[in-house]
């Protein structure tokens, strides 16, 4: 009873919040960067460009805000989204029922005047039937400031995740093992699939940055169901087979081998190297900054 009482309070609450908003007159005085701020997945935690750049430090906000049922949280994502313009992501938030309804509030926002940027965002369809399949976003993108996407066959210009940007990757690794694992968060919850490896160094994407970039770079092949992972894997010049659980591991410009778990170990020598993309992905992230900066004012 408490839990359905909870939800319908979450209900209206959220409700209230979007149409306090946009009744406001929207101003750009400053900006926020919204995404998911997961500190239990590495990768939505250090997707978002707030953890790069200086003109940005300090200035994000948890797109689940608004879910809050603290008053003083949802005064908090009243003030920060009146007063700001909006960079939204990156991650994997557009085509996801989860983030369907804050994506297209951000997009009403957009056309009522407010400054707005997509980074790095790109589709996760959830649905096994549609991966490869997607052709459209559940948002126009048109509709926002400016959009970079990191779906490469998609609409707006390509732009892969920021996290390229990470000094992480200007470090030297040795690799002492030929192949290692990383599960998804969800993964390492069950066993029938992690026994599957018992005899593979592995980890997961709940670890901290470093121990994770450390394990990637000090492996030859990496097997894995993260999109991070993988993305991080092909940064540092690792053969990555992956066993994708969302339309988003399809539209990376460059494809790994896409496999099961069944048959992961076996297949990921079949994977190869795709030289030059950190520095591809950099190139494209910091002429984006230029210009966002610029549209923001900032």
């Amino acid at each position: 009873m408490i839990s359905m009482i909870e939800k319908l309070k979450s209900s209206y609450y959220k409700k209230a919040t979007f149409k306090k908003i946009l009744t406001q007159s929207p101003k750009n005085d400053g900006v926020i960067n919204i995404h998911r701020y997961d500190v239990s997945n590495v990768g939505d935690l250090y997707c978002a460009p707030h953890q790069y750049f200086e003109e940005l430090k300090g200035k994000y906000s948890d797109i689940f805000l608004y879910k809050r049922t603290d008053k003083s949280d949802r005064n908090k994502l009243i003030n920060d989204m009146t007063n700001n313009s909006l960079i939204i992501g990156g991650g994997g938030l557009l085509n996801r029922g989860s983030f369907t309804n804050q994506m297209k509030f951000y997009e009403k926002l957009a056309q009522n005047g407010k400054k707005t940027v997509l980074w790095g965002v790109g589709h996760n369809e959830k649905k096994a039937s549609l991966y490869g399949k997607i052709s459209s976003y559940d948002v126009n993108i048109e509709n926002f400031g400016m959009a970079g996407t990191r779906d490469y066959s998609m609409p707006g210009e390509w732009l892969p995740c920021v996290s390229c940007l990470h000094d992480l990757f200007d470090k030297s690794y040795s690799s002492t093992q030929e192949i290692g694992v990383v599960f998804h968060k969800k993964t390492i919850q069950q066993p029938h699939i992690t026994s599957k490896f018992k005899d593979f160094p592995s980890t997961s994407n709940t670890i901290d940055l470093e121990a994770l970039i450390q394990f990637i770079g000090n492996s030859e092949y990496i097997i894995t169901d993260s999109y991070h992972a993988m993305y991080w894997s092909m940064l540092l010049g690792k053969k990555v087979a992956v066993i994708p659980n969302s339309s988003k591991f399809y539209d990376f410009k460059y494809n790994p081998v896409f496999t099961d778990f069944d048959n992961a170990i076996k297949q990921v020598k079949k994977a190869s190297i795709k030289d030059g993309l950190l520095e591809e992905c950099r190139e494209l992230n910091r002429n984006f900054a230029k210009r966002a900066f610029s549209y923001l004012e900032i």
